[in-house]
């Protein structure tokens, strides 16, 4: 049994199309430590839970790097859509030289003996809102031609950050 520490059903559907063993889906808020990195946030994450919770847990952070402002937001994104939204973002970064961006997942796993993360990444650009799918930015974050908003779940689920880290992590957990 897996348990995956995410106030998110959703993100729980996702992850059990991905790994080879039962999913359990642990609602726990872990306390976030503030970072550049996802890798750092997510591993204090799981370690955190693992302490409380005292079975093997994961868990997972996202952040969209924008190219031109050197991956900012990144760690930070939450906070950015929160207090400028993401028409804003989008408007900030239709006056640079480019729009490119990319979203990132850090799965972290804690068991007791240390942390593995996986990284997903999918590569797109910063386009004026489209769709009505999705959440945070799907609106913005253009994949060959197509917003994550207008993107039907399964189709989002096939490309997405998220689906490739936990991938890796089904990968890992396999070869054990």
């Amino acid at each position: 049994m897996l348990r995956f520490v995410t106030s998110n059903a959703g993100k729980a559907r996702e992850a059990r199309e991905y790994l080879p063993e039962e999913v359990e889906r642990v609602d726990y808020d872990y306390p976030e430590i503030q970072s550049d990195s996802l890798e750092a946030i997510a591993a204090a994450g799981a370690r955190d839970a693992y302490r409380e919770i005292g079975e093997p847990v994961f868990v997972d952070d996202s952040g969209l790097f924008i190219d031109a402002f050197d991956g900012f937001p990144g760690p930070y994104s939450s906070y950015v859509e929160e207090k400028l939204g993401i028409e804003r973002v989008q408007q900030l970064t239709e006056r640079e030289s480019t729009d490119r961006a990319r979203f990132r997942t850090i799965v972290a796993y804690a068991d007791g003996e240390g942390v593995e993360t996986f990284e997903g990444v999918v590569r797109g650009r910063i386009v004026a809102p489209r769709g009505d799918g999705g959440f945070g930015y799907d609106p913005v974050f253009e994949h060959r031609g197509t917003t994550f908003a207008e993107m039907a779940i399964e189709e989002k689920n096939a490309v997405s950050h998220r689906g490739r880290a936990l991938a890796a992590f089904g990968d890992w957990l396999a070869e054990r």
